[in-house]
Formats: C-alpha cells, sequence, structure tokens
C-alpha cells in the first residue's frame, strides 16, 4: 500500500465518522473514475448515486437514433489506464452510443465498480453540516447518509431544457424527449414524425428518422453550421500507430487548447494569408472532417469578426451546395451568428435529408409554436397534426445539474441563491462558502471545450490530489477564499469578452433557458493554460484555499 494511501486512510479513521468519506454522484465517464481514484488509489469509502439503472450517463440516457460521438474515440476515452486503453478496440472513427455504452460497462466491470454504485436512486438534497464538518446527502429514495466530500459527477448535459411551450400533457401520440429516450427500439415507419430543434441531437436524429417515417417535419428556430462529421471504420494500421505511442499522445493533447491532437495545426490568422491559401486550408479542414474545421483551421476565427466571416461565408457557401431547393437553402443557412459561437455540430448526410420528398422544413423563428395539442402542435400561424413528435430542445447545461440538486452550503446559504446571477467558483471545481465541494468539469472550467474523459480525469485528480493534501497535513476542509473566487470569476469574464461569444444566443452563455442568467459559462483561455494555473495553484500548497481542521479555521490566504 502507498504512503499516500496509508495517509489517505489513516486521516479519515481518525476523524469523526461519516457514513462515507465520499459521495459521487452520477456513473458516466467522470462518477466511474472518481470511483476508481477515490476508492483503489486513496482508499476511501465511497458511495455513488446514480439516477439511472446502469452506468454511462449521457450515454446511458441519449440513445436516439444516429446518437454519436463528435471526438473520435481514439481521443473520447480514458487514459488513466494504459492495459484499458491497449484492450479495448473501437469499431468506427467516431464511436456511436451503443459502443460507447459497452465501452463504459467494460471499464465498470474491468474495475469492480457496479458494487459501490446505488442506481435508481436521485440526489435531491445536499446540505453542508458545519458541526461535524460533512455533508448531508439526500435522495428520492428517503435515505440520507453522510460524507466527509461530495464530489459531483453529474456532468454538464444531464438536465433537458423544459420545453419554452405548453401541452406535452395532452399530446395523445407517441412524445420522446432526445435526452430521455426510452431503452427500447422506436419503429417511425408509417407515421407522421415531428422533431422540434436543430441542434447537435436534432442534427443526428433528423438524420436517421427521415430514412423511416411516412413523412417527417422538422421545426426549425435556429440554423446550424453543421459541417462533415466523416465517420468511417477505424483504421487498423491508424489504430495500431496510435496505440504504439499511447502515453506520448495523450500527453500533447493535454498541451492543446481542446484536448486532442489534429492531423493538421491551425494557422495564426485567416487575416494573414491570400484568399486562395484560405480557401485551400478551408477546403482541407473539410474534408478531414470533424473539429478540424473549428479547431484546426485558424486561431482568430472565434475573437477576429473579419476571420469569422471567412469562415461562415465559407460554411454558407457548402450547405447551399448540399440542397437542391434554393429557397430551402436559405432557410438552412445561419446568417444571425458568426461560426463556432455556439458548439460545432456536424453532420453525415443532414442536408441529404432535406432533399427528400418526405421532409419539411417550418421556420419558427418569426411563428413559434405555442402549444402542443391532442393531435399535434399549434404555432402562431397553423396547427399541424402528427402521430409522433421528438424534442431535441437541448438542455439546461453546466448549472442545471447542479442546482438541481439543492446544494446548502455554509450559513444556509442556497447554491441557486448565490448563483443567481451566474456561476461563481474557483477554477470552476470548488465554490467558496461550500467545502469539500468537487464540481466535476464544472462551469467556468474549459469542460465542454475540451475533450471530455481527459477533462474528467483532471478534475478528479485535482479533487484526489487536495484531499491526501488535507490527509497528509491533518486538515479535513477545503474551499477557496472569496478574493480567489472573485478574480477567477473576473478572469472568466474578461477572456470570454475577447471572443465573439457574448453577442450569441447560446447554452454556452446560458442564453437557450428563459430566465437563466447570461453570461459565459465556460473558461475560453484553453485547456493547456487551465492546467498549467492548476498546477500552479496546487504547486503553492493551495495558496488560494482556506484549510480548516475539525471546523476550525487553521489557516486563511489570499493568493
Amino acid at each position: 500500500m502507498s504512503d499516500t494511501l496509508i495517509n489517505a486512510a489513516d486521516a479519515a479513521a481518525a476523524a469523526p465518522h461519516p457514513d462515507f468519506d465520499a459521495v459521487v454522484v452520477g456513473a458516466g465517464f467522470a462518477g466511474l473514475y472518481a470511483l476508481h481514484k477515490l476508492r483503489d488509489q486513496l482508499g476511501l469509502r465511497v458511495c455513488v448515486f446514480e439516477a439511472g439503472s446502469g452506468v454511462g450517463g449521457t450515454w446511458y440516457w441519449n440513445r436516439y437514433p444516429g446518437a454519436r460521438c463528435d471526438i473520435e474515440s481514439i481521443h473520447y476515452s480514458y487514459s488513466f489506464s494504459n492495459e484499458l486503453q491497449q484492450e479495448w478496440e473501437w469499431s468506427e472513427k467516431f464511436a456511436s452510443q451503443p459502443e460507447i455504452l459497452r465501452y463504459l460497462n467494460h471499464v465498470a466491470d474491468r474495475f469492480e465498480l457496479h458494487d459501490d454504485i446505488t442506481f435508481d436512486t436521485r440526489v435531491d438534497s445536499v446540505v453542508w453540516d458545519d458541526s461535524t464538518a460533512t455533508w448531508q446527502v439526500s435522495t428520492d429514495t428517503g435515505h440520507t447518509v453522510s460524507a466527509r466530500y461530495f464530489i459531483s459527477a453529474a456532468g454538464n448535459l444531464s438536465v433537458p431544457k423544459e420545453p419554452e411551450f405548453a401541452g406535452t400533457d395532452v399530446f395523445t401520440g407517441e412524445l420522446y424527449m432526445t435526452g430521455k429516450w426510452p431503452h427500447h427500439d422506436v419503429d417511425f415507419t408509417g407515421k407522421r414524425v415531428a422533431v422540434i430543434g436543430t441542434g447537435s441531437s436534432g442534427i443526428q436524429v433528423i438524420t436517421e428518422v427521415a430514412k423511416q417515417a411516412e413523412h417527417l417535419t422538422v421545426f426549425q428556430r435556429t440554423p446550424a453550421y453543421a459541417t462533415p462529421l466523416r465517420n468511417g471504420p477505424a483504421d487498423p494500421d491508424r489504430v495500431a500507430g496510435i496505440k504504439a505511442t499511447y502515453p506520448e499522445m495523450r500527453m500533447a493533447s493535454r498541451n492543446t487548447q481542446g484536448g486532442i491532437v489534429f492531423d493538421r495545426d491551425p494557422l495564426p490568422s485567416a487575416m494573414a494569408v491570400t484568399p486562395e491559401e484560405r480557401r485551400r486550408v478551408y477546403d482541407d479542414r473539410w474534408e478531414l472532417g470533424g473539429f478540424h474545421i473549428s479547431s484546426a483551421s485558424f486561431n482568430d476565427i472565434v475573437t477576429d469578426k473579419a476571420a469569422n466571416d471567412t469562415i461562415s461565408n465559407y460554411v454558407r457557401e457548402r450547405i447551399r451546395e448540399g440542397i437542391n431547393d434554393p429557397a430551402l437553402a436559405e432557410k438552412l443557412v445561419p446568417t444571425t451568428y458568426p461560426y463556432g459561437t455556439k458548439r460545432p455540430t456536424f453532420e453525415a448526410a443532414y442536408y441529404d435529408a432535406y432533399n427528400r420528398d418526405n421532409v419539411t422544413l417550418v421556420d419558427v423563428s418569426d411563428a413559434p409554436i405555442t402549444t402542443l395539442t391532442p393531435s399535434g402542435l399549434r404555432t402562431a400561424h397553423d396547427d399541424y397534426d402528427f402521430d409522433v413528435i421528438i424534442l431535441a430542445t437541448g438542455f439546461d447545461a453546466m448549472t442545471g445539474p447542479l442546482l438541481k440538486m439543492n446544494i446548502t452550503g455554509r450559513n444556509g446559504q442556497r447554491l441557486a441563491d448565490k448563483w443567481a446571477r451566474g456561476p461563481r467558483t474557483f477554477l470552476g471545481i470548488q465554490v467558496h462558502g461550500f467545502p469539500n465541494l468537487f464540481t466535476i468539469t464544472g462551469p467556468q472550467s474549459p469542460s465542454v471545450l475540451y475533450n471530455m474523459p481527459l477533462a474528467v480525469e483532471d478534475h478528479v485528480d485535482f479533487a484526489a490530489d487536495a484531499i491526501t493534501y488535507l490527509c497528509a497535513h491533518g486538515h479535513n476542509t477545503i474551499e477557496p477564499t472569496a478574493e480567489a473566487e472573485d478574480a477567477w470569476v473576473v478572469q472568466n469574464n474578461a477572456i470570454a469578452d475577447q471572443s465573439l461569444l457574448p453577442g450569441t444566443n447560446s447554452w454556452w452563455m446560458g442564453a437557450n433557458v428563459p430566465g437563466k442568467p447570461r453570461v459565459c459559462l465556460v473558461f475560453l483561455a484553453g485547456a493547456n493554460v487551465y492546467r498549467g494555473i492548476c498546477e500552479d495553484v496546487v504547486n503553492s500548497g493551495y495558496h488560494e484555499f482556506s484549510l480548516t481542521l475539525e471546523g476550525q479555521p487553521v489557516r486563511e490566504t489570499v493568493g
């Protein structure tokens, strides 16, 4: 047993004895790794609560037709175990939902994680008890447990956004939500189907449903800049080459902005080359597919409007090329926001679907949906009848999963009240006034702009290192100082203001949910910059944090 594990276990045993050392919420990528790290490497007593009936997180719930990852499988996977990296074989370049779910079940089996996960259990209250320096975690099954540390691995896109129209309880046909898809096959043959929403999930489900439905009607409020994914079978030679150098590739990935090493390097500025060279670069990245065009073309497309105009116009032109009807093409071409200021979306025959005779597009930007009806739905202009309605209306992203758990910190302060004007964190992983709360890939971290498995590992490792530090130095709580938190919020907003993102209504800005504070939810300087900041924090001995011993302040310093 390592010295680290002995110190952690001994310190936990000496402290007042809660039910668990740590409670983790969620059994997706983050929750599974947190359980393995805290239980198997730190020797802590860990309980995981999972609302679903199995592991998988996002990939347990989002099982609609066409659901697929848009980061290459060789990157979208754990790096913590070289044995795991070597033994698992991906069948496609971009894995589908069933294959990702099989992978996560394999991980849970391989590391014997199932026994410490309580399924079909949702956390509905989390309250800090200062007298015992523990979190009191209550569930919808009526049980409450205490724990020294509370780890939210609930994810960033796990709370579907509530529809902005009424009537979901009156429609008599089949009603589905992409973020909570049933665990059985759904047959659309011979049916009139509506899909509401054309974000990432909508694009994927539309492409598949169009092949089955008697007629598909798509209700679009804002068109997407969808670019080719370029999926295909995994290339055995390429995979073998990566497996032979996986440690080097993972290190190189962590030193990039988004946690992915691309086949091409981005050029500094779209405005520093000739129009002919720009076109050559865009054509090349378009053919490579995936994030190459957004992240490996030019570095200034989301910071300089003139540079952005070049790529926005390029993608618009390519979209028009794929639509047979020019009038329909104009409805599918985004014109109200710059490319890259919403999360990039990818397609595989999405635009081909609109060339089919059985697909109709309805623009609801000027005539919004007002209500579902017993037989279908009503817009400000017309009534429509359907057998099936699919809601692909997105998520209450980033903050929604945390606020849904009703977390209350020191002195009865509710996280919902503290975040009434937007999230306030330090590093996106801890919150002043909420000791021993770790928000894995939380708001104001790179999170959704970073290859998620690597982002998860970075944050879980940060939490584990902090817990180990507490144990080794005789402390039992950690939280950021108010000053450090204030500075981080200011820095996040200042970085966002240097980009084009604040001018677009996106879920990155919290603008997709009515009444949600409009503020940038992600750290935009890049995962490589963020990792350097976190490393400095750890090397300084957590200088920006307050540490306590049995509820009494030991040290409070300001970074």
